[in-house]
């Protein structure tokens, strides 16, 4: 990857949500101006999420996301709706693509696929925009678009997937409801400004991918460019020598988690210490209620139960951060017997009640917006939730001193 490329995950998520047969791979496509989904007149051709990366003038880098129908059927079906449903974890604005409901009664309206996705995504407080799709072939097209609107007070754009008509008003709807915030948030926040000399620590250990650095690495580093800071890096080994090297001590150093200890031993008095995790806690998280939460390790007993969330889903590696280093930590601070469960990827579990800590990684995969609701269910279920950063620098008693 290079500098300049733009990772999904800080891209804007659209996501299009409809029943099977509505047209949403179709209109993915137009969208896209590619064949990216798989079109055809048999429902339920999506079975799985398909995500395309694209520009849309005047918002920058977006990831449109279509989803399988939500009115599936059987056992596969129910399957296909469980991905669509997470999926809304993830959306940042929803296209809803919606069917005239004339013949139905009240009563069916209110319990359409329809009413329920609409009342998620509002739920979620996600901005959706309403689509009425092959106006090509449809009739009475503004009689339909007015009961629609009449239903859900809000006027469906008209929009015709096979000829191109309505995708422009699409993109300036997305536009007009594009998040206050979004795209607002900074990885080093206000830690450091021009001109500000920032020293980055990374051990290149087997966890280090063979002539490339990790993603948190990359993005950090283009943004302090950005930011016209002046930058130097170094392996942990080479931090004495690095240090004696420059003409006074960096304003801020940024180094892995698994080496808080050593960096901190040896910085600057001066020096400001933090790590990309807790950089990304920030960035992507709730660093605040991280640093909160952390505090529930020192009520740990050997018969607690902590959960241990990886975005990624990459082999286990000797050595590996997340299942081996910190649950080695923690243990020997609990207590040999502490029971650590681990999950990568989305298989985040819905009820977190068995767990007395939930501890996630960076994120640097996951958008702001899926790491915030994973952060509301802990909320919501009572249960602590923070990351590998700030977990690390408390189990070696110098979060105090960390920077975020």
């Amino acid at each position: 990857m290079s500098l300049t490329d733009t990772p999904n995950a800080n891209r804007l998520h659209i996501a299009l949500f409809g029943k099977r047969n509505s047209g949403k791979s179709s209109l993915i496509n137009a969208l896209t101006g590619q064949d990216t989904a798989i079109v055809s007149d048999t429902p339920g051709t999506t079975t799985d999420l398909v995500s395309k990366a694209m520009e849309i003038r005047g918002i920058g880098a977006c990831l449109f996301i279509d989803t399988p129908g939500f009115d599936d059927e059987g056992e596969l079906g129910e399957m296909r709706i469980a991905r669509t449903l997470k999926a809304i974890e993830k959306t940042d604005i929803a296209l809803l693509l919606c069917e005239d409901d004339s013949t139905s009664c009240e009563k069916e309206r209110l319990e359409s696929p329809e009413d329920e996705m609409l009342k998620l995504l509002k739920e979620k407080n996600i901005p959706v925009i309403l689509i009425l799709n092959k106006i090509d072939i449809r009739e009475n097209t503004d009689a339909v678009a007015a009961r629609i609107e009449l239903q859900y007070n809000q006027r469906p754009l008209l929009v015709s997937a096979k000829e191109g008509t309505g995708i422009e008003e699409i993109r300036q709807a997305i536009l007009e409801k594009l998040p206050s915030d979004f795209g607002q948030q900074s990885i080093t926040g206000e830690l450091v400004a021009e001109n500000d000399l920032v020293l980055l620590v990374m051990p290149q250990d087997i966890q280090a991918p063979k002539g490339r650095l990790i993603l948190p690495q990359v993005q950090t580093i283009r943004e302090l460019l950005d930011k016209k800071c002046l930058v130097m890096t170094c392996t942990t080994d080479k931090l004495p020598e690095t240090l004696q090297a420059l003409a006074y001590p960096p304003k801020l150093i940024i180094t892995d988690s698994q080496v808080f200890k050593t960096v901190y031993e040896q910085k600057p008095e001066k020096s400001k210490l933090t790590s990309f995790s807790v950089l990304f806690a920030g960035y992507k998280g709730d660093i605040h209620y991280y640093v909160e939460s952390a505090a529930a390790i020192e009520s740990l007993t050997e018969s607690s139960r902590v959960l241990i969330a990886e975005a990624c889903t990459h082999a286990p590696l000797s050595e590996d951060i997340g299942r081996v280093k910190l649950p080695r930590l923690l243990r020997k601070r609990i207590g040999e017997k502490l029971q650590i469960d681990i999950v990568g990827g989305t298989d985040f579990p819905q009820d977190l009640t068995p767990y007395s800590l939930v501890i996630h990684c960076g994120a640097c995969m996951f958008n702001r917006k899926y790491v915030l609701s994973r952060i509301d269910r802990a909320r919501k279920q009572h249960i602590p939730m923070t990351n590998y950063g700030v977990a690390i620098a408390y189990l070696n008693r110098i979060l105090e001193q960390i920077e975020y």
